[in-house]
């Protein structure tokens, strides 16, 4: 097959077919699984106050992600109202999406509630920096998140 043919299907392929997969937003999962925000419980954050790992048998699929909790209660939560208790951008750094749309992983305890949102960051050191001017940063992140997730669906699926 010629590498024009190739890259004719290719295109008519992300033309036709790929707007179905970015029906959601990007959510920040594992290279190699779909566990969101590395598997700890997004509603314990609102709840305890602190990380707390979840556990595989309290698993729920939400935008084509896993999302696991610490106990069935946190789970009913979360299914009663997703878009309360999940991260901010997916999940990914808050600061990093702030930066033009970067899309960095997470530690669990570099966190932030602010006005009922949950946002996370690469780290403590990033964490300091984000509390500094959040108001800013998140006025930078909103900008780019879905819109810099949703090219990122895209590219991946293309490969």
């Amino acid at each position: 097959m010629s590498n024009f043919i190739k890259y004719a299907w290719a295109l008519t392929f992300t033309i036709f077919t790929l707007p179905a997969f970015a029906l959601d937003d990007a959510v920040n999962t594992g290279f190699f699984n779909d566990t969101a925000i590395d598997g700890y419980d997004t509603v314990a954050y609102f709840t305890e106050s602190k990380p707390v790992e979840g556990n595989k048998k309290f698993t729920f699929n939400w935008r084509n992600a896993n999302w696991r909790f610490s106990s069935e209660n946190n789970l009913e939560l979360f299914k009663a109202n997703p878009e309360k208790y999940a991260p901010q951008y997916g999940g990914w750094c808050a600061y990093a999406m702030a930066d033009e749309g970067n899309t960095v992983r997470i530690d669990a305890d570099a966190w932030d509630i602010y006005e009922g949102k949950l946002y996370l960051n690469y780290s403590k050191n990033v964490q300091q920096k984000w509390l500094e001017n959040k108001l800013n940063y998140i006025q930078q992140a909103d900008k780019f998140y879905p819109k810099k997730t949703d090219v990122l669906i895209y590219t991946n699926l293309a490969k």
